[in-house]
């Protein structure tokens, strides 16, 4: 959108950066920013701000019973916004802890699955333990993204490192994908060639082993997930669970043919391919969602409404919303009064920008303008 500007009638306003501490309403408010410009008809220009806050915002309800239950498996998509992480650093530093000690759980699981296999001497137990121990490394790209996003900007990377995380969640939807071609591909070679099972109670032990391990670090990294606005993390906590569903058909399996009906395996081999097609789904919805700068319709209602009740806003001329990793970046339009001057329309920039970050959660940076309203901007609106 292009407006017309006459350059003897700009005058620069000078940088200034302040630390205020807002204890209203029970949540801390510190801000760095930086203003641009403004016009003396009271068109202000270029009024960001950089946010560090706490928020408390409304629990959503969900559905319950089996329905709520299957759902929350395989479309898991809340704001758990009591427990939500606003601050950027500390997001950051939370989703490298949520990595370490999944790490840490999966790592174990695969060495007590280790464990059986030697004392089982399973070659097929042994094989389904490799693979366990591989789709565990699909936590270090993210480790590595989450270092990056806390790396400042740069002249080259001016919006900073965020997009690391999105490029990370592609990876792990890729790892999902494997899992699901491979899950399908020996449910129906099973089928076509009946494989006989041996060790029928290491093999269950195993499964019961990596379905809780599995399982345990799905929850984990779901929930810091959404915690902390990462749809890469709640992807790697999906591809765990894909991983637990895997585990689970060993268990089951085994316990088919334990009842005499061998082809049990095969069958939920199946089915647990249908179970990680439709978690896949999910998490290529998000982590694709991210990168074309999809945001919730309801993030950008809650930011229509803060604005528009702000006085002094008489509409929210445009604004559009994007996630740079785990982060919000708002740009705004707000039409305003013809007859204000240019400190007040800066304050009321200010004022809006302030309003904005306390309402929408996780709003790192907001770039707010305010026109007068009898400007007409370039598409005729």
């Amino acid at each position: 959108m292009s407006h017309e500007r006459d350059p003897e009638r700009w005058q620069n306003i000078s940088d200034a950066r302040a630390n205020e501490v807002r204890n209203a309403k029970g949540h801390s408010h510190t801000a760095s920013h930086g203003h641009s410009h403004g016009t003396a008809d009271g068109h202000s220009h270029g009024h960001g701000h950089d946010h560090d806050h706490d928020h408390g915002h409304a629990h959503h309800d969900h559905p319950g019973g089996l329905r709520g239950a299957l759902r929350e498996i395989f479309v898991p998509h809340s704001h758990d916004a009591a427990d939500s992480v606003d601050d950027a650093l500390e997001s950051s530093a939370v989703g490298i802890r949520a990595v370490k000690i999944s790490l840490a759980v999966l790592g174990l699981t695969a060495v007590l699955q280790v464990l059986i296999v030697v004392a089982s001497g399973s070659v097929a137990l042994a094989a389904d333990t490799i693979h366990n121990f591989s789709d565990a490394l699909t936590a270090v790209p993210l480790w590595i993204a989450f270092a990056l996003g806390r790396r400042a900007a740069t002249r080259r990377y001016t919006y900073g490192f965020g997009r690391a995380e999105d490029l990370a969640g592609l990876f792990v939807v890729g790892m999902i994908t494997l899992s699901a071609i491979i899950a399908g591909y020996e449910a129906v070679r099973r089928l076509i060639e009946p494989v006989q099972i041996q060790h029928l109670s290491w093999v269950a032990a195993a499964g019961l082993i990596g379905f809780l391990g599995n399982e345990t670090v799905a929850l984990y990294r779901i929930r810091v997930g959404r915690r902390i606005g990462s749809a890469a993390l709640v992807a790697d906590g999906l591809h765990a669970r894909t991983d637990g569903f895997t585990s689970l058909a060993v268990l089951i399996g085994a316990g088919g043919v334990a009842l005499g009906f061998p082809l049990a395996d095969p069958i939920v081999g199946l089915l647990i391919t249908i179970a990680i097609l439709a978690v896949l789904r999910t998490a290529a919805r998000d982590v694709f969602r991210r990168l074309m700068d999809g945001v919730e319709p309801a993030l950008v209602s809650t930011a229509e409404q803060a604005l528009v009740a702000e006085p002094g806003v008489l509409g929210v001329r445009s604004l559009r919303m994007r996630w740079i990793g785990h982060r919000l970046h708002a740009d705004v339009e707000l039409d305003v009064a013809p007859t204000i001057t240019l400190a007040d329309a800066h304050r009321l920039a200010h004022g809006a920008e302030h309003t904005l970050t306390h309402a929408v959660p996780k709003l790192d940076t907001a770039l707010v303008h305010a026109y007068p309203a009898h400007v007409v901007n370039s598409f005729g609106n």
